[in-house]
């Protein structure tokens, strides 16, 4: 490709609602330009990075056994309904309706969509395992959209679903699919780990996600240096001690706090409760019903964790109104002692804790001297609090960090959820019908793109992986007249490469070598060949990798020098 036969709209000024360094890049280079809030066309040279990624990630599903299908975007209502997600995804669906009124659901996934196909398709144990995926756009109603392609309402998106016979068959299809996802990962050149996660409204009880370390990160991720555990905070937990136990006193005494209203206010003078001596009670309303969750008083509690306890994402804190109205008490002076018309969630580093201090549902009074076990009737234990850094791991004892990433793929083990809502059984060997067991893996293609620029790049533009960059090489020449000798080794240069399967663009602009030079840095092609009339006056070429030194070649020997530099630039994989 010619550079003047191509759009590249690079730009000197960064546009000013570009947050980050990866979005930032994107606009100046010129690989997309913004329609509005979470919506973007991709330029030619951000198109052809797209590719390489959507083309590395169909080389390793195929190569796993995966088998490329392409499903409506435009879907029933009566799926999300059967499903049950058309009300716990109802936040982030799209649903649009035709002339006839009929209402449908723009495609944020395609567990219905698929689980339906395989329900018409599989009658027979004999015909699995089977692993269908797609690369195909999809659409979510973000609220605040952000960070370019990183939270955008449309985005491109592989997603892939296995269909075994057996939960340990589902767990060999799981295996490949976390394989294959770190194949891809390495191959795009992205730094990358997987942790324990959260499976949210998907479902599910086995995931896993890739997080790619970037300090822009929306994700925040807990690890151990000693042992290799990591998880994401949603998820994460660790081998804090629970509460030190004491004597639990003779029963609970009232006593008056008049203003205070935090656990702050009731550790300092004059009652000096410190704050791993407190309940927190939080209210919230789950399915429209108030629940009670207990935490310490030191501790956060861990909303992505209530979630998988609850069973639901249709929760939120409840209401000054709505907590009165249960407990005949404002925040502030909330307890679980004798409640009895409510469930009772409570984090287990509270299990057997005595002697602790928490609200008496009376406006201005609290209770001291409170055994959980004697005088809060819990319904259920779990682990519902936010770990912190420093705490000790819970499988090696050595101290977790927190960081953050970026989140660019995610595998989840389903299990039955959506065949046995969407009748995708089979026929197995005991001559019974059972479900399918599911999984389902997912990789954010545009936001890998962005990723890669967000951990590759440097104060001169983007550090493009040879694998994913939009031209592999980029031929300078400082003169651009036809006859020139410099334009005639330029264009014999371009042909052999070309010929080689070398992506390259030549920049035949008649432009200042300087622009040209920033150009290129700018777009961040792995390496750059520059001509002039100086250096051919020496009989040589000068060939700058974009993060290594100056190679001055001789023009005979340029493109063997540029196919070992690709060679060694050419990230690999297992």
């Amino acid at each position: 490709m010619f550079w003047t036969k191509t759009l590249i709209p690079t730009l000197k000024e960064t546009p000013a609602d570009a947050e980050i360094a990866s979005h930032k890049l994107l606009l100046r280079a010129g690989l997309i330009r913004k329609l509005s809030g979470g919506l973007y066309t991709f330029l030619p040279l951000g198109l052809r990075a797209l590719h390489k990624v959507e083309q590395i990630i169909r080389d390793e599903m195929d190569r796993s056994g995966g088998l490329e299908v392409l499903m409506p975007a435009i879907q029933p209502t009566e799926l999300w309904q059967q499903s049950g997600r058309y009300e716990t995804a109802a936040d982030v669906l799209y649903k649009v309706r035709d002339r006839s009124k009929k209402e449908w659901v723009l495609s944020p996934t395609a567990e219905e969509v698929i689980t339906s196909l395989a329900a018409g398709e599989i009658n027979s144990y004999r015909q699995m395992p089977l692993n269908f995926y797609q690369v195909s756009v999809k659409f979510r109603d973000e609220i605040r959209p952000r960070f370019g392609l990183m939270r955008a309402k449309e985005f491109i998106m592989k997603d892939s679903y296995s269909f075994d016979a057996s939960d340990e068959a589902a767990m060999a299809s799981y295996k490949k699919m976390y394989d294959a996802y770190k194949r891809i990962f390495d191959r795009c050149g992205l730094q990358n780990f997987p942790v324990e996660a959260d499976t949210g409204v998907i479902g599910g009880n086995y995931s896993h996600e890739y997080m790619v370390p970037a300090e822009t990160g929306e994700n925040e991720v807990a690890f151990c240096e000693g042992c290799g555990y990591a998880a994401n905070l949603e998820k994460a937990t660790s081998g804090v001690p629970k509460t030190a136990a004491r004597e639990p006193g003779a029963g609970v005494e009232k006593f008056p706090t008049p203003g205070v209203l935090t656990i702050e206010a009731l550790g300092k003078a004059p009652f000096g409760v410190p704050a791993n001596r407190q309940i927190k009670t939080l209210v919230f309303m789950a399915d429209s019903k108030p629940v009670l969750i207990l935490v310490r008083g030191d501790d956060q509690m861990n909303e992505a964790k209530l979630a998988g306890i609850l069973g639901t994402t249709l929760f939120r804190a409840a209401e000054a109104q709505e907590i009165f109205n249960v407990l005949g008490a404002n925040p502030g002076s909330l307890g679980a002692v004798g409640v009895t018309q409510l469930s009772v969630y409570a984090d287990e580093r509270l299990r057997g804790a005595n002697d602790m201090t928490t609200g008496a549902n009376q406006d201005g009074f609290h209770l001291k001297s409170v055994s959980i076990d004697r005088d809060i009737a819990v319904t259920r234990w779990a682990d519902l609090r936010t770990v912190s850094a420093g705490e000790p791991c819970a499988k090696c004892a050595k101290p977790l960090k927190i960081r953050r990433a970026i989140e660019v793929g995610h595998v989840f083990k389903l299990g039955t959820k959506y065949s046995e809502k969407l009748n995708a059984t089979f026929l197995a060997e005991d001559g019974q019908r059972h479900p399918c067991v599911m999984g389902c893996y997912g990789i954010g293609v545009t936001r890998t793109l962005q990723a890669i620029i967000e951990q590759n790049n440097d104060k001169d533009g983007i550090l493009w992986p040879v694998t994913v960059a939009p031209y592999t090489v980029c031929i300078t020449p400082l003169g651009v007249a036809p006859e020139s000798a410099v334009m005639q080794l330029a264009q014999k240069l371009y042909a052999e490469l070309s010929a080689r399967g070398v992506d390259v663009i030549l920049d035949d602009r008649d432009e200042r070598p300087g622009v040209k030079f920033k150009d290129s840095e700018l777009v961040g092609f792995p390496i750059r060949i520059g001509i002039g009339e100086k250096s051919l006056a020496k009989a040589e070429v000068e060939i700058k990798p974009r993060t290594g030194p100056m190679l001055a070649v001789p023009p005979n020997a340029a493109v063997e020098k540029v196919l070992q530099l690709i060679r060694e630039l050419t990230p690999v994989s297992k």
